[in-house]
C-alpha cells in the first residue's frame, strides 16, 4: 500500500506543515497589527431603522421591561423577546460602530507579514494538489 501525505495526496507532509504554520504566523501577526477601536457609548446612535436614529439608551428600555416581565412571568414570550431583541441590537450596534485601522509598521513589516500569509497559503494548496 503507498503512503500518502497531506490531504490524502502525494503532495507532501512537510510542505503542508510549513505552509500551514506560515499561513498561522502571518494570519496571527496580521491581525495583531489591526486596531479596534470602539466609538460606542450610552446617546451614540447604535443603527438607524427606518430612518430613524436608535441610540443605545433606547434599546436598553425594552431590555428593562423584557426582564421586568420575565421575573414576574418566566413564561412569558414576550417578555423573553423583548430581552433577546435587545441584547441582539446592543450587540449588533457594538458590531456596527467598530472602527478597525491597521497598526503602524513599516512597509518591510507589511511585506514580511503578507510574504507569511500568501506564502502560506501557496505552499498549503499545492501540498494538497499532489505531485504528477
Amino acid at each position: 500500500m503507498a503512503r500518502r501525505g497531506a490531504g490524502g495526496t502525494d503532495g507532501g507532509t512537510g510542505t503542508f506543515l510549513v505552509g500551514l504554520v506560515m499561513m498561522i504566523a502571518g494570519g496571527y501577526l496580521l491581525l495583531n497589527g489591526i486596531i479596534v477601536r470602539p466609538r460606542f457609548g450610552l446617546g451614540m446612535v447604535a443603527f438607524t431603522l427606518g430612518g430613524f436614529p436608535v441610540t443605545s439608551g433606547m434599546v436598553l428600555i425594552p431590555f428593562m421591561f423584557g426582564v421586568g416581565m420575565i421575573f414576574y412571568n418566566a413564561r412569558n414570550w414576550l417578555g423573553w423577546l423583548l430581552a433577546l431583541g435587545s441584547v441582539a441590537a446592543l450587540v449588533f450596534g457594538v458590531i456596527a460602530n467598530i472602527n478597525l485601522q491597521l497598526a503602524a509598521m513599516s512597509a518591510f513589516d507589511l511585506l514580511v507579514i503578507l510574504t507569511l500569509f500568501v506564502g502560506g497559503l501557496g505552499l498549503f494548496l499545492r501540498s494538497l494538489r499532489g505531485s504528477r
